[in-house]
């Protein structure tokens, strides 16, 4: 293999290398957007459920009224609390799938490459 030829094979490998790692950058940002969805719609939740809880106290006719409605509405944040996990559990088993995909795929790339590279070089 002459110089050129290294330099050329490098050059490529180098280049792939900056593709695939803009991939990657490119899955952490979708990655990040959802997360940051998700975090969003939890920042709500509790905002709810304060503003829920802020208009019990103000329409509460009397302390057992108050209780039983706490009572209640502590049992539906709970309830959506527990949605709310499930979905990031499955949120979270997409991503792993996203970054386990990329790297299969990157991976069996980079050997391929390296398999055309060496044969030439020997």
């Amino acid at each position: 293999m002459s110089a050129n030829q290294t330099i050329n094979a490098v050059t490529e490998i180098a280049n792939k290398g900056v593709e695939r790692l803009t991939t990657l950058g490119d899955l952490n940002l979708r990655v990040f957007e959802r997360l940051a969805a998700r975090q969003m719609d939890a920042a709500n939740l509790a905002v709810e459920q304060g503003t829920r809880v802020m208009k019990l106290v103000t329409e509460a006719k009397s302390y057992n009224d108050l209780v039983k409605c706490q009572v209640e509405a502590t049992k539906e944040l709970g309830e959506r609390l527990v949605a709310e996990s499930k979905t990031n559990v499955s949120l979270a088993s997409q991503v792993r799938d996203d970054y386990r995909a990329w790297f299969e795929k990157n991976l069996a790339d980079v050997s391929a490459d390296l398999r055309k590279a060496v044969p030439a070089a020997a």
